[in-house]
């Protein structure tokens, strides 16, 4: 069945029921105007934040895809400390208007899941990819090595992870989510070829943000 708005995802829905009974209680109590407008709109901002939408999928070979919608901050080399190598790390930043589904960024198999709690900080800050509350995902794509590292954000942070090391990923796959504004660091081979630049705005699935060179 299809709908003209996108359903949230299941994850989200436990939330939904809660707010919308708090909704028939308010018009049940006929109490102040108040208190149901509050219910009415904080059911409608939740199915907004977290509505799931189907994404077309690029069928190009060696490409890297966006894991999340929102905003290129960086782009630059780095230190991948859950692989342990040299990469290329690209960071997304969403924005509390952003859907927050994060998606597999190449077809693959996890080798590493590794949650770290962390401070909390900024999302812009560069501090925050080393000490804030994250959930990284180490992803073997062809011979390669891809890192996904969703960072929390500053409002009712909370991140979910449903995969494990030996799971299988296709692009474009949910694998998770950070609830109310975060940050997503890529982090890529050193010979990976940018596709965007800082201020570009991405979408999940949809953008390549790089290609990778055969290994």
């Amino acid at each position: 069945m299809s709908f003209p708005f996108p359903l949230p995802s299941r994850d989200n829905w436990p939330f939904l029921g809660a707010l919308l009974l708090l909704c028939l209680l308010a018009l049940a109590w006929q109490g102040p105007l108040v208190a149901s407008v509050l219910a009415l709109a904080g059911l409608l901002l939740h199915a907004v934040y977290f509505r799931d939408p189907p994404r077309a999928i690029p069928s190009q070979a060696g490409v890297v895809l966006s894991p999340a919608d929102g905003r290129i901050v960086r782009i630059e080399k780095a230190r991948d400390p859950y692989a342990n190598r040299d990469a290329l790390r690209i960071s997304v930043i969403m924005s509390l208007f952003n859907l927050h589904a994060n998606r597999a960024s190449v077809d693959g198999v996890i080798r590493q899941v590794e949650y770290i709690p962390g401070q909390l900080l900024n999302t812009d800050l560069d501090t925050a990819s080393r000490h804030h509350e994250r959930n990284a995902l180490v992803i073997e794509s062809n011979g390669q090595l891809v890192t996904l590292v969703q960072v929390a954000g500053l409002i009712a942070r909370r991140i979910l992870c449903w995969v494990k090391p030996g799971d299988t990923l296709t692009r474009g796959q949910r694998y998770g989510l950070i609830r109310f504004g975060a940050r997503v660091d890529v982090y890529l081979p050193p010979n990976a070829v940018p596709k965007v630049a800082p201020g570009d705005k991405v979408s999940a699935t949809t953008t390549i943000l790089a290609t990778l060179n055969k290994a």
